[in-house]
Order: C-alpha cells, then structure tokens, then sequence
C-alpha cells in the first residue's frame, strides 16, 4: 500500500533546513564486511497509530450523536456530484472532503448549502484518521446528525486507514470499466455498501452490468450494492434511505 508510493515514511517530508554533518566517520570497513541492515516497520507503526487515533475519533462520534460514512472511490467517481445532491435532500449533514489541493470540492458543498470543511493533503494520497481529528475542531456539530468524509481519489493507499467512520462507502462508476473491483480488491473487501454511480452513461460507455455485479459480489460479499446517478436522481431514494438506516 503506501510503502509503495512513500506517503506513509515519516522522512518523506521537505526539509527547507540543512543537516550540517561536521562530525567525523572513524570508522572504517577494511575487512570488507557491509554494515548490518536493520529493517524499521514503519508502514506497521504508522497503522497502528492511526487506529488508536480512528478509535477516538469514533468515540467522539459516538459522544455527539453523529453517524459518520467514509466516501472512497477512483477519481471521477461522482463522490462529490453524489455529495451535492444528497446534501440538498437530507437535512442536519455536512461534509470533511480530502484533496491534495484546492478548495473546488468543499466550496461545491457549501454551495449545496452544507457545511463542508476541506483538508488540503498535499503529497499524501489518502486522509488518516489525525487530519480528520483536526478537521473536527473546525466543525459546528450543533444539531449535525451525519457526516460525510470524503476521501482522496484513490483506491489503493485510503483502503488502510480507518478514520474512525460507522460505515465505508465504496463508489465504481460505469465509466471505469466492469473489473475494477478485481484489480482493487481490498478497498472493496471491506466496503459496506458499493455503489454504482453514474448510471445515466451505462449505454453510451457500453457498461456491462451484470459482469460488473459479479465482480463487486466476488470481491465485497458482505457489502450491500446500489445503482445510481446524481445527475438523473435515479436510486437517490434508495440511497437516502440506506443513510437513514
């Protein structure tokens, strides 16, 4: 996952100051042996953090009343189209939306008329459950019964991080092709409902439904699926009505 792409080393950061190395080495290697390798666990340590901080902030939630749904999904997906219209039709909701820039997503939920507060993650390719912490300092949870995090575009490095959410929420939409979930099986794995968006484009793109089914159902047995499109309203009642649930 991220000891791929380096979002999760705790090295992999600017360093706008110098290293001044004015010590000497006095050692040498003259017998021709190489120095021990020492491997460090970081990607472990750095799981096991974010759970401990995900559990706080799921007791958190819990404290104030709030059901809390993590949006995870390829970029393009509609995550925030689905947003937009689900904000206008379910009162007492607002929104945590992940980019690494910009403010464009979070600005289109305030213009729905939530709350919507944006964390601008830079080179990390996924919120971990400590950005989401800071989020919530930001956030006026007075009469908020639902919170929507959305997450970076992504489907490999944001399947590891648990942020605290009641609920993951998976989007494949028609346009990305019937074997995604094939190629990315763990963030489906562990999906409680996948959502199939952007229905209104099926027939233009040449969407096989029944493939993509099975493919969802092979790789998140467990989860509930839904077919959708925010631009038609199309499965929205079905979807609002599994929020209520």
């Amino acid at each position: 996952m991220c000891d791929t792409c380096g979002c999760n080393d705790p090295h992999n950061h600017p360093h706008d100051h110098a290293h001044p190395h004015e010590h000497g080495h006095g050692h040498s290697h003259e017998h021709g042996h190489p120095p021990p390798v020492r491997t460090v666990p970081v990607q472990k340590s750095a799981l096991e953090l974010n759970q401990r901080l995900a559990d706080q902030n799921r007791g958190w939630f819990r404290a104030k009343g709030l059901k809390v749904f993590n949006l995870l999904s390829s970029p393009g997906s509609g995550k925030t189209a689905l947003l937009e219209r689900t904000l206008r039709d379910l009162p007492r909701a607002a929104a945590i939306v992940g980019d690494l820039q910009t403010e464009n997503d979070a600005d289109r939920l305030r213009a729905a008329g939530a709350q919507a507060i944006q964390i601008t993650t830079g080179a990390t390719c996924h919120l971990d459950a400590h950005m989401v912490a800071h989020a919530l300092e930001k956030l006026d949870v007075a009469g908020l019964e639902t919170l929507f995090i959305e997450n970076v575009g992504n489907l490999v490095c944001p399947a590891s991080y648990d942020l605290g959410e009641a609920k993951r929420v998976v989007l494949l939409s028609v346009t990305e092709g019937e074997d995604k979930p094939l190629k990315y099986p763990v963030i489906f794995r562990n999906a409680d409902l996948v959502l199939v968006t952007k229905t209104d484009l099926a027939a233009a793109v040449g969407f096989d439904r029944e493939k993509a089914l099975a493919a969802i159902r092979q790789t998140a047995p467990r989860a509930q699926i839904l077919e959708l499109s925010a631009q038609t309203g199309a499965g929205i009642d079905d979807w609002l009505a599994w929020l209520r649930t």
